[in-house]
């Protein structure tokens, strides 16, 4: 059986690292879906869907999780539809994993069965955290695998997502 992961993935953390250790445990395989895959250089999504999808790819390499598929997708901004717009560009998934009440809502009404995948330490390890602590100069390589921190360093992230931090407080 192969489970669908859903996500923005802005930046890939190590909570993101851990439900992907789950799944592998759990299921024959994973598609790791980079949602909002065209949306970049704003605050909220820092990061363009090449620059996650490799940040996923070192990840993984480092895990030696083989048995997964990275696949990028389009918002279209038409929840009606979204399920099946996911499952046009995915592999074939038996089940969905997500904790979200709108994804679990969408794929449920098109009868995907989902399940709810364990959460740690949410507070911490969420892109939200991790983005704030890269506006603000604090520590965030703790909360990302480290090929994540390479990529990140090699495309200058940090001081990307700092840019566009001042960027959207100057404009409220």
């Amino acid at each position: 059986m192969r489970a669908m992961l859903l996500g923005r993935f802005q930046p890939f953390h190590l909570g993101h690292a851990r439900v992907v250790e789950h799944a592998l445990e759990a299921y024959e395989g994973l598609v790791l879906i980079i949602g909002s895959a065209t949306e970049s250089y704003t605050y909220a999504n820092p990061f363009t869907g090449g620059e996650r999808h490799l940040m996923i790819q070192r990840t993984l390499e480092d895990m030696e999780a083989r048995q997964v598929s990275i696949v990028s997708v389009p918002d279209i901004h038409r929840y009606g539809v979204y399920a099946s717009h996911v499952a046009d560009l995915a592999p074939p998934f038996d089940v969905v994993l997500s904790n979200k009440e709108l994804i679990r809502y969408i794929f449920e009404k098109e009868g995907y069965r989902v399940e709810s995948t364990p959460v740690f330490k949410r507070q911490t390890y969420a892109g939200t955290e991790v983005r704030r602590r890269m506006a603000t100069g604090e520590d965030w390589r703790s909360l990302v695998p480290d090929g994540v921190a390479e990529v990140v360093d090699r495309i200058g992230g940090a001081e990307r997502v700092k840019g566009l931090y001042a960027i959207e407080r100057s404009s409220t």
